[in-house]
């Protein structure tokens, strides 16, 4: 197996200061076939530790995130899928106006992108398709767990849960993935590599272009 590689990951935000079900991250970190026995997945308020080996591609991939603002893991959903892992990472704070950027650090970054298929401009929340999570499971409360609290982290941490070490009932919906998932059934990500350069974003549309830089 080929060294550690990092996938690449795409984010959009909703922002709000009275609704919580709409001030949250949109978050998807591209790899395809990662069971739930090569998944380590570390959730906390102030960041993100994926680690997870792809069946497919027979390739590990790792990420640290540290994030701009802190969130809510017991509030927030994963969707664990053959294509992908999504999460809706719950903002702590109710606020009006959008996170400048995802990560602390204001360095950019090569694999972290503007979703452009799930971003909307600030002030064009109200008139955007409300996003579909009816496949997400809660990150807070899966069958067995017990919680977040009782995975030893503090402050609702999701405690560095190794999945290898879960049951069948520790976890969401996996979508069927496992050693038998067909690679054909991944779908095409090509389109992910048209999207528009992140150097060229003009001043008009200055959230997505800073919200990516990391």
């Amino acid at each position: 197996m080929s060294e550690t590689a990092t996938p690449e990951v795409l984010w959009a935000q909703r922002s709000s200061d009275s609704d919580p079900e709409k001030n949250f991250i949109y978050l998807t970190i591209s790899v395809p076939d990662v069971p739930k026995e090569g998944l380590t997945l570390d959730l906390k308020p102030t960041g993100l530790n994926f680690t997870g080996t792809s069946g497919t591609l027979k390739r590990k991939y790792h990420v640290e995130l540290e994030f701009y603002a802190e969130i809510d893991p017991e509030q927030s959903k994963i969707n664990h899928t053959a294509k992908n892992i999504e999460f809706k990472l719950q903002k702590k704070d109710l606020k009006e106006e959008y996170w400048p950027r995802l990560l602390k650090d204001s360095k950019r970054l090569h694999f972290l992108k503007t979703d452009f298929d799930k971003w909307v401009d600030e002030d064009e929340q109200e008139e955007a398709a409300e996003q579909d999570f009816n496949q997400f499971g809660g990150m807070g409360g899966m069958p067995g767990m017990g919680g977040m609290g009782g995975m030893g982290g503090e402050g609702g941490d999701f405690g560095g849960i190794d999945f290898s070490k879960l049951g069948a009932g520790g976890m969401p919906d996996l979508g069927g993935l496992g050693a038998g998932v067909n690679p054909d059934d991944l779908g095409d990500d090509d389109d992910e590599d048209d999207m528009p350069a992140l150097e060229g974003d003009k001043k008009g549309d200055a959230a997505p272009a800073d919200a990516t830089k990391a």
